[in-house]
Formats: C-alpha cells, sequence, structure tokens
C-alpha cells in the first residue's frame, strides 16, 4: 500500500496527458522541491439538436467502442428561460474530450456544442478553485497521485506571500531581425554567462549543465518564441544533445503559428509561440503588455483568469475577460456555447440612430487654460454593468424590478444577477482596493510595484470587458447589452456636467468617461471635492480627481484650426507630471528622435510657475530646434533614434499603391524575409527612390542618404503641435527653425517673404519675423 505526502505549496503549470488525466507541477513552500502530480480529471461536453439528430450522434458514438459514457441532462443555457435537455458526452481525460470533440465537429457540423474547447486550466479552477500560483495544501501519493488538494488562498486577496520562483534569463546579443547574433547572455541568481553561437556544440553542452544545475522554474527569453527557441531547436537536431527545455522528460516544446486577424478597423499580429511543459516560458517580445505590467502583471492575470501562465501572457486582454466569463459560467452550471448564438434583434432605422451612438463626446474649447480639473469615473463601463447588473441575459427582459431605458426601449431585469457583473464584482473590488493603498502608500514601500503591475493588469481587462459586450464573436455577447451601457455612460456624464454647472464651475470638455472642469479660486483637491460628491449622488457612480492641471491646452485638427479635436491634447499638473493624448510623442510611428525634441520642448515649458509665462520659454525653445537641426543636417543624430516603425495593413499584393512601410517591406521580400499583416516594419526615410531603407536588410546604409528634408518637416510638425497653443502661427515657426539655423529652408517650407536671417538677440527675444508673420512677444 502506498503511503502518502503531505506539503504545501504553489501550483506553476497545468496540462493535459493522455494516460494519467490532469499533470500538475507545484512549488514545495519551502522553495527548493519541485513536485510532478497526477490527477484524474473525467471531463464532459455537451450537444444540443432536435431528438433525431442527437439519437444519430448517440448511435454512432456507441459504435465507436470508445471509454465514454452518455446520458440525457438538463443544464441550463444562458439565454433560454428553462433548462436545455442535451447529450452530456464523458470522456476518461481531458485529452480524450478534445480529440473527440475535434472529430465530432468535423463529422457532424450541425449540432450545437456546449463547453466542448474550454482551456483546461479553466475547467480544473472552475471545479477545485485552484488557480495558477494559487498557494495548496496537497495530499499525494508516493507515485505522485493526488488524493486532496485544496487552496489556501485567493485570486482577490491583495497581500500573499511572494513565490520563490527560479528564473533564467536568456537573450541573443542583438535582435535576430536586424542582424545575426553572436552570442547568447544568460543570467540566473546573480551570475552572467556568454556562450557564443559559433561554438554550437560547447553552447548545448553548457547551457544543459545549467538547467540541470539550476532547474529553472521561468525561462524568461528575448525574441524567445520568434527567434531562440527556434534556434537551440535546430543546434540539437544537428549535434544530437537535447536540451531539458520542458521539466516533463519526453515533451519537447508545444508550437503554435503566427497569425493575424482584423479588429475595430486594425490589423492584430501574433507571433509563433514557444510553450513548455512543467516550466514556465515568456518571450517578452511577444507578451501583450509586458512593457505595461511587466512578470508580476502577467502573474496577476494568470490568477483572476484562470489560464496557465504561459498563456496569460500570450493573449489579450479580451481573451482573458472571456476567460473570466467562462469560468463564472462554469462554476454557476451555465452552458459555455462553443459559437456565438445570439444575433442582434430587428431595430427600426430611428431606434438604431438612439441606440447606436456611443460614449459621449464634447467638443473641448480650444487653446490654453489655467488650473482646470480633471474627474475620471473610476472604471465607468465595468462600473455601469455591476452597478446597474447590465449583461447579455438580462437586457430586454422585464422583471418585478425591471430598469426601463427610453432611449433604447427595453428593460433591464434586475431581480437575478447578470453573468457579466458576477465576473466583474471582485475585479472592480480588488482594482479599487489596490487604488486605495496606493494612494497613500510610499512609492519605496516594496508593495508599491507589484501593486501598480496588478492594477494595470485590471485596468486593461476592465478596458475590454466593455468592447466584448459587442464583439460578433463574443460568446456572452449581445449588442444590446453594449448598448445599453453607452446609454448609461452618456447619462452619467450629462448629470456630471449638470452637477458642475450648478455648483459653478464651467466645463471645458468631456470625454466618455471624463470631464474636465475650471472654476475662479478653485486651484487645490479640496476646492473640486464638493463636485466629486454631488457628481456620486447624481450618478451612483464613484469617481476621482485625476489631478488638477497647472495648465492645460486642447490642440485644433490640423487642417483647420477652427475644429477641436477630442482627444488631442497635452497638459502639466500640479505635481510637475504630463499628460498627453494624441500628439506625436504617443504614436506609435514617430521616431525616437522627434519624440526625444517634443518631450524636452515640454520640460522647457514647465519651468514656467504658470500659463502666462510660457511665452518666456520661447527662445530657449526656438534654441534647442535649431540646434537638433543642425545635428540632423551634421549627421550628428544615430541611425536608431531616426527610424520609424509602422504596422503593415494588408499584404504586399493588396496595395495598389505601397505606403513607405510596405515599400521597406518589398526590400525585405527580396532578401527572404516575409512580413504579414499586424506587423511593424523598421525603416528610415532616404533621398530618392524607393525613399525608404528598411532597417533590417544585412548592411547599415550611408548616413548620406537620409531625407533630412523629411525629418525636420516630421519635427516641425511635432513642434508646431506644442507652439500652437502659445500663439504660433505654423510659417512663423518655419521661418524660426529654418531660416536662421544656417542653411536654406527645404524646399515649401517657408513663404517667398522668408528669406532674411536674422539671429538670435537675447534670452528674452526672438528674431523679427517678416511682415505678415507674427511674433507672441511683440
Amino acid at each position: 500500500m502506498s503511503s502518502r505526502n503531505e506539503f504545501h505549496g504553489w501550483l506553476l503549470d497545468i496540462y493535459p496527458d493522455p494516460a494519467q488525466g490532469v499533470i500538475l507541477w507545484l512549488l514545495d513552500e519551502d522553495g527548493i522541491r519541485r513536485h510532478r502530480l497526477h490527477q484524474a480529471f473525467p471531463t464532459a461536453f455537451y450537444v444540443h439538436s432536435d431528438n433525431g439528430s442527437l439519437r444519430a450522434l448517440w448511435r454512432y458514438l456507441k459504435s465507436l467502442s470508445l471509454p465514454i459514457q452518455l446520458s440525457r441532462v438538463e443544464q441550463q443555457d444562458l439565454f433560454r428561460e428553462q433548462p436545455l435537455p442535451v447529450l452530456k458526452v464523458l470522456t476518461k481525460t481531458p485529452s480524450a474530450q478534445e480529440q473527440l470533440f475535434h472529430h465530432l465537429k468535423t463529422s457532424f457540423p450541425d449540432l450545437t456544442y456546449y463547453n466542448a474547447d474550454i482551456p483546461l486550466a479553466i475547467r480544473y479552477a472552475a471545479q477545485t478553485h485552484v488557480f495558477p500560483l494559487a498557494r495548496c495544501w496537497v495530499l499525494a501519493t508516493d507515485e505522485g497521485e493526488v488524493e486532496a488538494l485544496e487552496t489556501l488562498d485567493s485570486p482577490w486577496m491583495i497581500d500573499t506571500p511572494p513565490v520563490p520562483l527560479r528564473v533564467m534569463v536568456l537573450a541573443p546579443d542583438c535582435n535576430p531581425d536586424h542582424r545575426e547574433p553572436v552570442e547568447l547572455k544568460v543570467h540566473l541568481e546573480g551570475k552572467h554567462y556568454r556562450f557564443p553561437f559559433k561554438e554550437e556544440r560547447g553552447l548545448l553542452i553548457k547551457l544543459r549543465a545549467l538547467l540541470r544545475r539550476y532547474d529553472p522554474d521561468l525561462l524568461l527569453t528575448v525574441w524567445g518564441d520568434n527567434w531562440l527557441i527556434t534556434k537551440l531547436h535546430q543546434l540539437m537536431e544537428k549535434h544530437q544533445i537535447t536540451l531539458p527545455l520542458s521539466r516533463e522528460q519526453g515533451r519537447g516544446v508545444e508550437r503554435r503559428e503566427e497569425r493575424f486577424y482584423h479588429s475595430y478597423g486594425g490589423v492584430i499580429y501574433r507571433g509563433p509561440q514557444a510553450r513548455l511543459f512543467g516550466r514556465i516560458h515568456i518571450s517578452t517580445e511577444n507578451t501583450v503588455m509586458y512593457h505595461d505590467y511587466g512578470l508580476e502583471g502577467v502573474f496577476e492575470m494568470a490568477r483572476v483568469t484562470g489560464l496557465r501562465i504561459q498563456t496569460a501572457a500570450r493573449v489579450s486582454p479580451g481573451t482573458g475577460i472571456s476567460s473570466m466569463q467562462i469560468l463564472t459560467a462554469l462554476r454557476q452550471g451555465v452552458l459555455v456555447p462553443w459559437h456565438k448564438q445570439q444575433v442582434e434583434r430587428l431595430k427600426t432605422a430611428y431606434s438604431l440612430l438612439q441606440a447606436d451612438r456611443g460614449g459621449m463626446v464634447y467638443q473641448p474649447t480650444i487653446g490654453l487654460h489655467s488650473q482646470v480639473a480633471e474627474i475620471d469615473f473610476i472604471s465607468m463601463y465595468p462600473s455601469i454593468m455591476e452597478h446597474f447588473n447590465i449583461s447579455p441575459e438580462t437586457v430586454g427582459k422585464s422583471g418585478a424590478n425591471g430598469t426601463f431605458v427610453p432611449e433604447l426601449e427595453m428593460t433591464i431585469d434586475q431581480d437575478h444577477r447578470g453573468l457579466v457583473p458576477d465576473t466583474l464584482q471582485p475585479l472592480l473590488e480588488k482594482r479599487i482596493k489596490l487604488k486605495q493603498a496606493l494612494a497613500g502608500m510610499n512609492p519605496k514601500d516594496i508593495r508599491y510595484l507589484p501593486y501598480q503591475a496588478q492594477s494595470s493588469a485590471h485596468k486593461w481587462l476592465l478596458v475590454t470587458c466593455f468592447g466584448y459586450l459587442g464583439y460578433k464573436n463574443a460568446r456572452f455577447g449581445r449588442i444590446e447589452a453594449h448598448e445599453a451601457v453607452t446609454a448609461y455612460g452618456r447619462e452619467a456624464l450629462l448629470r456630471a456636467k449638470e452637477a458642475a454647472e450648478d455648483l459653478g464651475y464651467r466645463v471645458l470638455h468631456m470625454y466618455v468617461d471624463g470631464l474636465w472642469v475650471q472654476k475662479e479660486g478653485a486651484s487645490k483637491v479640496a476646492d473640486f471635492q464638493p463636485l466629486l460628491e454631488e457628481i456620486l449622488n447624481r450618478t451612483g457612480l464613484p469617481t476621482s480627481l485625476d489631478g488638477v492641471y497647472r495648465w492645460i491646452a486642447f490642440l485644433s485638427s490640423r487642417p483647420d484650426p477652427r475644429v477641436p479635436v477630442a482627444n488631442r491634447y497635452f497638459g502639466l499638473f500640479q505635481n510637475g507630471t504630463w499628460k498627453v493624448r494624441g500628439i506625436e510623442m504617443r504614436r506609435d510611428d514617430t521616431s525616437r528622435w522627434v519624440k526625444n525634441i517634443q518631450l524636452e520642448m515640454l520640460n522647457l515649458l514647465a519651468n514656467a510657475p504658470d500659463a502666462g509665462k510660457l511665452v518666456e520659454q520661447l527662445p530657449r525653445i526656438h534654441s534647442l530646434l535649431q540646434t537638433r537641426l543642425a545635428a540632423l543636417r551634421e549627421q550628428k543624430v544615430s541611425l536608431e533614434e531616426l527610424l520609424i516603425s509602422q504596422k503593415l495593413s494588408r499584404t504586399l499584393g493588396e496595395y495598389k499603391v505601397l505606403s513607405s512601410a510596405a515599400r521597406a517591406a518589398a526590400q525585405l521580400e527580396e532578401i527572404g524575409k516575409h512580413l504579414i499583416p499586424g506587423q511593424r516594419v523598421l525603416f528610415l526615410y532616404t533621398r530618392g527612390k524607393p525613399g525608404v531603407y528598411a532597417w533590417d536588410l544585412p548592411e547599415r546604409p550611408d548616413p548620406g542618404v537620409i531625407d533630412t528634408d523629411r525629418y525636420a518637416e516630421l519635427l516641425c510638425r511635432a513642434a508646431f503641435t506644442i507652439l500652437q497653443p502659445l500663439g504660433i502661427e505654423e510659417q512663423t515657426l518655419r521661418w524660426w527653425m529654418f531660416t536662421n539655423a544656417g542653411y536654406g529652408a527645404p524646399p515649401g517650407f517657408l513663404p517667398d517673404s522668408c528669406s532674411q536671417e536674422i539671429p538670435l538677440l537675447g534670452d528674452f527675444f526672438l528674431p523679427t519675423p517678416p511682415l505678415g508673420l507674427s511674433n507672441p512677444l511683440i
């Protein structure tokens, strides 16, 4: 008889096994031992159709002589009043369930399948409440079979013991898309190693020794998914040396191909994936939002969604919120459809116009404004869903406590808690706790950065949960619920505006979930507290003061200075921090050189004590622009700083006129580097045809071919964005930038009258422009 082992530890990884059901890897709480366990895990899916079709399926499954159990049961479909009669198909293992479903969806494509393609980690979390990195109590046999397993914490706790993960970092010494790496850099436990790629056999032997000696829990790689893991496999096959990348013996690397898809009018690229078994692999360049929340954010995504850590790192926040909804449905005994089945209800043209209006946007008052407060609803749309019980199954249903929305001509049932509000409630509560803790926490506190990362992960989940209500492929989506949220949002923002005006504030701008207000004599946080309280009273939704601006500039459109742009502004908070939206330094396709100069300009403006003294910084900005342009002309700007990054929106063959990015991609195509839609291409603007030079070509371009005129134009546009609110006209700016820089302006940059050169006269004087061009200091 086998003896039993009892211990506490953290769940590291979970995956199916054809023979043993589920494989679990746990890290002992002493941080030393790793346990491979297995557990039986029978798995069911459900099929619905007419009686004749279900009988045919029953007979077919019986003829296969598989170790499965069939039964007729009733289960709850979210969108039906009464339980649904379905055929339950129970397999012995998750692997068997997956194989059988893939067979049936091809052989019986017209049937309706439920609970058929749910990731194992989510099934396991729903049934056992054990989630990735959960601290568990385990009782297992000497052979590693789990007899009992319980979780000792919750994904909604904000203070949990740190998991003592052993991390190994692997990175080539350069971007492999740029040139062939020379060395592999390895870092672990404070030690650094460099292994030359040309010593192929030696590299494999040394790396294998490190993997066996340190047995890391996490391989953190740079370009691991896109290049490094593939490179290591090529070397292993060549030299017949196996690296224990996965802990599971006999398991190699799970591969997933690159892909792209269209979303909200854009093209999204997802790179190839290399996942391990028993060991976590995270590739930084292929981890969604890694730049925003790092490893701690990845771990938090896994905790709250129930997905494997390696999966949570690579999927979008939309997939994360969808996983949370599936987890809630399974725990409530609600069927999870394989495909979305709900269609939009028929609407008249008028009702469609009334309902489908999106968020409220109030045109801002163009120009420079002092002492402005920004007030934001806290997670507005998720809060509306949770507070007003908006869920796909509650909209359009009348109950004893239904809430009628006249604008939508529908009722929202308040008698039964919706699936979406149930999913969001703990997430909202945890984020509020984290934000409250961060508000009074010293940034040097050891908890500060982890709390920030967790809060950021929650932010992205909450941002996407609203979009998923109306997403065409969302399993629990319905466009009417999406429209109901925006209707409540518009009403809440209008009530907030009325509250502000009733209390004597001037509303300068409103944008979906926030408003910017100004009041004579109001400049401190306390001066705006009565407004926050009044908005809460009138809307029932919590708000927060994002900050009080020393000054803020709302910008106009470039083609027509009379037309404001809702989400294009920059402002300086009283604490000296900036908030910028919609300007060049926030754009992915702006070169680092332009971004840095625009930031330098803002920092010069920050030296002014108030908005009235901003013009005193113009001579310094003038000098800055001339210095940076001179460096560009003298080839003192590195090529890396001039790189432009743009996304391919289609395949090369689909372009009627090749864009700059497409021309660069065509250059790479000629040397065998193929890009697909959604991928970014790096290039430099050059003189002559084709006008660009792809950065990932083997050779570096001659700095002399750089199109400095093009970059000067880009800088001029960025500078005008910052200076326009100060009263500088674009022609004046061009004269200041180019006429006094010691070289002629690019063709077409200046009006005919701008030909004289007048030197900078002093700290507080600018050269006088020709007649007709303005100078705000005169």
